[in-house]
């Protein structure tokens, strides 16, 4: 169950109890938004079509792999900290901050175009985790910093897909999922 207040009944040492509560707040939203991450991916895998296919499908499941990774992480280090580590679908639905990923069965660049928003909602996200929580523990610092670098790498993957030869993004324009997956398609 989730409360409100997350402060634990212990934690790890040197860490003050409150303080690790900090720290747990933004961990659930980081585990919630790994969780969703690896689920949109494995439908990204599931609905790609077109001429790209099988090379998005292939290069898609390294990062599922990765991504669930990081949440085991996540979540573990919730626990060490005295937290309940929250990885129902119910929990991730309630207190996500984002909405559902909005592409269905589409072709790989129009997949690529809207991954290329997600990752970057997601990178935004975990970069203002990373100064809330640096504040408090480097432990928990360097866990998202290495998160970091894995998931800018993975937008780099799908952008090299987006980007012209002249190192224009095609979705450099885009607000939504949607007009992301369409600009790439153009």
């Amino acid at each position: 169950m989730t409360t409100t207040d997350p402060t634990p009944k212990y934690t790890v040492p040197g860490i003050e109890r409150e303080a690790a509560g900090r720290l747990i707040d933004v961990l659930r939203l980081r585990l919630h938004a790994l969780n969703d991450l690896h689920l949109t991916l494995k439908h990204v895998h599931w609905n790609v079509v077109g001429p790209q296919f099988i090379a998005v499908h292939q290069m898609i499941d390294p990062q599922v792999e990765q991504v669930r990774d990081m949440a085991d992480d996540v979540a573990e280090r919730v626990a060490a900290l005295g937290g309940v580590a929250q990885g129902t679908p119910g929990a991730l639905v309630s207190e996500r901050t984002w909405d559902d990923y909005s592409i269905g069965r589409e072709d790989a660049i129009a997949h690529l175009g809207a991954l290329d928003l997600v990752y970057t909602g997601l990178i935004e996200d975990l970069r203002a985790a990373i100064k809330v929580v640096g504040e408090i523990d480097p432990a928990t610092e360097d866990l998202l910093i290495g998160q970091l670098r894995d998931l800018e790498q993975f937008q780099w993957f799908v952008r090299a897909h987006l980007e012209n030869a002249g190192g224009s993004l095609a979705t450099a324009r885009a607000d939504t999922e949607l007009d992301a997956a369409t600009a790439a398609k153009d």
